[in-house]
Parts: structure tokens; C-alpha cells; sequence
């Protein structure tokens, strides 16, 4: 803008586009603030909504990862051969060593172990597979949780 413009008289007084562009930068200015007071009102919303969010999915993977660990502790004696059928026969074999009239022509050989079926390897898969997912459901609301308190 040219100086003649700006200025009424020689005392510098300013006219009035100077005032409205005043004006107009104090209505920006609330404008600004208004938007940023909402804005930052509206972001905390969604970020407790989050963390709350986060908190159940980690109660339900830690409750969930209880469960399955119970579960993998009371299948796990099913994948190694039952400890009680070989002592049983070795103790046989010693009695039958003792006194041979005891278990008269008996065999005294350990029965041979096939393995755990294919159902009980499928089952304890799927366990597994489900606990592995659990865990990392955890881990990454943890560390969503860490990086929202970044906020």
C-alpha cells in the first residue's frame, strides 16, 4: 500500500483500512484459538476412548492367556509316553526277577509308544497358535498405550 494511503493527515493517524485489517487478524486469532480449544477437546475424547479401549484388550488377553496356558499345561503330559505304564512293567520285571512263580510267562518288554494322534498335535497347535496371538494382542496394545500417553 502507498504511504498516502495509509496515513490522513501529517500527525500519521491511520485511516480506516488499517483497522480492518487489525480487525481481521483479531478475528483470525479467535477464529484460531476457538478451532485449537475444540480441536485439542475432541482429540482428548478420542484418546481416553482409546485407552480405555486398550485396557479391556488387555484384561481379556492377559484373562484369555490364563485360560490357554491351563489348557496347554493339562495337554502337555499327553505328547511324552505315560511314565506310570514303565515303571509298573519294571517293577513286574524285578518281582518276576525275585521270584520267578509270580508272573509266570509274562513278557515283561515295555509297550512301544506311537506317539500323540494327530488330533491331539492339531489341537495343541491351534492352542498354541491361539496363545501366540493373545501374547501379541497384548504386546501391541501395550505399546499403544505408550505411545498415546506421548499425548
Amino acid at each position: 500500500m502507498p504511504v498516502s494511503t495509509l496515513f490522513n493527515r501529517a500527525d500519521e493517524t491511520p485511516r480506516e483500512p488499517i483497522r480492518s485489517q487489525w480487525a481481521s487478524q483479531e478475528t483470525k486469532s479467535r477464529f484460531w484459538a476457538t478451532y485449537m480449544h475444540e480441536a485439542a477437546e475432541h482429540d482428548g475424547q478420542i484418546l481416553d476412548k482409546y485407552k480405555s479401549d486398550m485396557d479391556i484388550v488387555l484384561i481379556f488377553a492377559g484373562l484369555f492367556s490364563a485360560v490357554t496356558t491351563s489348557f496347554i499345561v493339562n495337554m502337555q503330559q499327553n505328547l511324552a509316553p505315560d511314565p506310570t505304564t514303565e515303571t509298573n512293567m519294571l517293577f513286574k520285571k524285578l518281582i518276576h526277577i525275585i521270584d520267578n512263580s509270580t508272573f509266570p510267562g509274562n513278557d515283561f518288554d515295555t509297550p512301544p509308544w506311537t506317539g500323540p494322534s494327530s488330533t491331539e498335535i492339531w489341537v495343541q497347535s491351534l492352542i498354541y497358535a491361539s496363545l501366540s496371538a493373545s501374547l501379541l494382542a497384548a504386546l501391541g496394545a501395550m505399546l499403544g498405550k505408550q505411545w498415546l500417553n506421548h499425548f
